[in-house]
């Protein structure tokens, strides 16, 4: 059976029959684009990522990277799937074709990065950083800036990096010790050391771009007194050659549960104080434009969590469908029944369902912040634009937090179809467990980002965001309830709904109180309760969105006439599929996050009240 990575018929469900990209493109900002080219490209993306990507990810996993003598060589298997990704020009898809990129719309981007990710999310760390560096430049960099690097960085000629961390300032970026001295000439001598930096030495590209977080001598203390330099590895004259190598060294690479073919390295800057940089922006605005790259590489890491999954998912399928173990259950009286695949079993058909709901929830909501992006783009005023970008924004930590927690989770489910043989080397989907830890902690830890969801997101622009998420998910409601087949459904997400504002707004109000450190202690259950509500709300709209097609293939949306249906006809069993999923998600799953919200509210303080000896010795 072949391997679907992602399963392409749900793929075009979202883009087209849910978030209706075909409409959307008919906006001028998309004019060379029709549903028949982002077909084409999908389809491109989907034989790069299983024909080349796919194959290069259990040997780069294997082979890991090398360090020798400040220099980092990655897996050798990288060095066709690079050029053949830099030869596809598939590193700037929704950029501005003016600056380098192919304009694709992000909602189709989403659909493109699924398939990469599911296939080889190490590898496609460098090509990522190299547009996420880029980014920083094209937003805030001179027209010289932009002049020298833009091109080639978009281009994966020149590989890019991100370097906040430090040894003694980790998640506290304000605490750094990193210096910028500034020369006669209008450069910067930069001095310190970073570590965790993903990309920030290897052989693929022949130089690599680093934005450096650091402080200029006397700026003020903390977030307030961080600039941005962008620093070469190796100096770039004015021309656009490369000159001599900048004084960047990289001390070590780091030994990793997963995601051994991209290398998280260690770098010292100005150790024989010869390391020049550049102002990137203002002074003492570092931190504002970081942000920029850092919110893309969040919803970057929400992406590759849920790619992973769905991978995780798609070899399980396969797997339970061809393993062939033990006897129906119905049948297991019979001494000469057969062995049958496990797909028949009872708690195998669960896990399969709880994988999917969750696979396809999912989907649909990356695929959906992307489409945000595009409804931003094309808005027709200031309110619209605002209100697209506030949903971006409120969503973005629970894109990264809500995804990567429950992708862990589906990759975990994955292996245990396996049973045995999922805990061994000889199946790819202990790989995908372990690649898939690291999306919970890096980019800022789903803790950090439940922080931030609490203490800013919920109430920017007074809960003006928030309450936009609630009016979009009570549209679908609406929408929902004049289906009959879906009204049930449509009052178990609606309860949730309402119970999810009440819930924030209890919360928000403690948080402000003086029981401020036990509302934070609840921060990651409310992300979590949001996620879930989200899924629901997701659910629901793939529900309404089948409904139609479900009509007319079936001739009914009456149960039993829809499963009849279904064994005989695919289009059918496929939106009956989509009908099945959301009722299993919204009747088995959704009814447990009342309860989360239950505990929410009542903010019991015992984590933070338990004397600090009490936790043991």
């Amino acid at each position: 059976m072949a391997l679907e990575l992602a399963e392409r018929r749900d793929v075009d469900f979202v883009l087209y029959e849910q978030l209706e990209l075909d409409k959307l493109i008919e906006h001028d900002r998309f004019a060379e684009f029709n549903k028949k080219t982002l077909d084409l490209i999908v389809t491109e993306a989907r034989t790069l990522a299983v024909k080349e990507l796919l194959p290069a990810n259990v040997p780069g996993d294997r082979d890991g990277c090398i360090f020798e003598a400040g220099v980092v060589k990655v897996p050798e298997v990288y060095r066709r799937i690079f050029e053949l990704y830099r030869e596809g020009e598939w590193i700037a898809l929704s950029d501005d074709p003016e600056v380098g990129g192919q304009g694709l719309p992000v909602t189709a981007t989403s659909a493109i990065h699924e398939y990469f990710g599911g296939a080889n999310t190490a590898f496609c760390m460098y090509p990522g950083l190299c547009h996420g560096a880029g980014k920083l430049v094209e937003i805030f960099g001179t027209d010289d800036q932009k002049k020298l690097y833009l091109e080639k960085m978009y281009s994966g000629q020149w590989g890019g990096s991100m370097l906040l961390t430090e040894p003694d300032a980790g998640s506290d970026v304000g605490n750094l010790t990193t210096s910028a001295k500034k020369n006669d000439d209008g450069t910067y001598s930069i001095t310190g050391s970073k570590i965790f930096i993903t990309g920030g030495e290897q052989d693929l590209t022949e130089n690599i771009i680093h934005p450096v977080l650091a402080r200029i001598e006397g700026a003020p203390a903390g977030t307030k007194g961080i600039s941005l330099f962008l620093v070469p590895k190796i100096r770039v004259n004015a021309d656009g050659s490369l000159g001599e190598p900048n004084d960047v060294v990289c001390t070590g690479i780091e030994e990793k549960l997963g995601i051994h073919g991209s290398a998280t390295c260690s770098l010292t800057l100005g150790g024989k104080g010869q390391c020049i940089g550049t102002l990137l922006g203002e002074e003492n605005k570092g931190m504002r434009a970081m942000f920029h790259m850092m919110n893309e590489a969040r919803l970057g890491v929400g992406i590759q969590g849920f790619a992973m999954a769905s991978a995780a998912f798609s070899f399980a399928l396969n797997y339970a469908r061809e393993r062939k173990q033990g006897r129906n259950l119905l049948e297991m009286m019979n001494p000469d029944a057969q062995s049958v695949p496990i797909i028949q079993h009872p708690d195998v058909r669960r896990m399969l369902m709880w994988m999917k709901s969750y696979v396809e929830g999912m989907r649909s909501f990356v695929y959906y912040v992307g489409n945000c992006f595009d409804r931003e783009a094309i808005a027709a005023d200031d309110a619209e634009r605002e209100r697209w970008q506030g949903l971006i924004e409120l969503l973005t930590p629970v894109v990264k937090a809500y995804c990567t927690d429950k992708a862990f989770e589906v990759c975990t489910q994955a292996v245990q179809t396996f049973g045995g043989y999922g805990y061994t080397m000889e199946y790819p989907v202990e790989q995908y467990l372990r690649d898939s830890k690291i999306t919970s902690i890096y980019e800022g830890t789903n803790g950090i980002q439940a922080m931030d969801f609490l203490g800013r997101k919920l109430g920017m622009k007074k809960g003006r965001y928030f309450m936009a998420l609630l009016e979009e998910m009570n549209k679908t409601v609406a929408a929902a309830k004049a289906v009959p087949a879906l009204e049930a459904m449509a009052l178990t997400v609606e309860k949730a709904v309402n119970r999810l504002g009440e819930t924030a707004l209890n919360l928000g109000t403690t948080a402000m109180s003086p029981k401020v450190m036990t509302a934070f202690a609840f921060a990651q259950p409310l992300l979590e309760v949001t996620g879930d509500v989200v899924m629901g709300w997701m659910h629901l709209w793939r529900a309404v969105a089948a409904a139609p097609g479900l009509e007319k293939h079936a001739g009914s949306l009456d149960p039993v006439a829809r499963k009849e249906k279904a064994e005989k006809n695919r289009h059918a069993a496929f939106y009956e599929g989509k009908l099945r999923v959301a009722e299993f998600f919204i009747h088995t799953l959704l009814p447990t996050t009342m309860g989360k919200m239950t505990a929410i509210s009542g903010v019991c303080d015992a984590a933070m009240e338990m004397p600090e000896r009490s936790f043991g010795n």
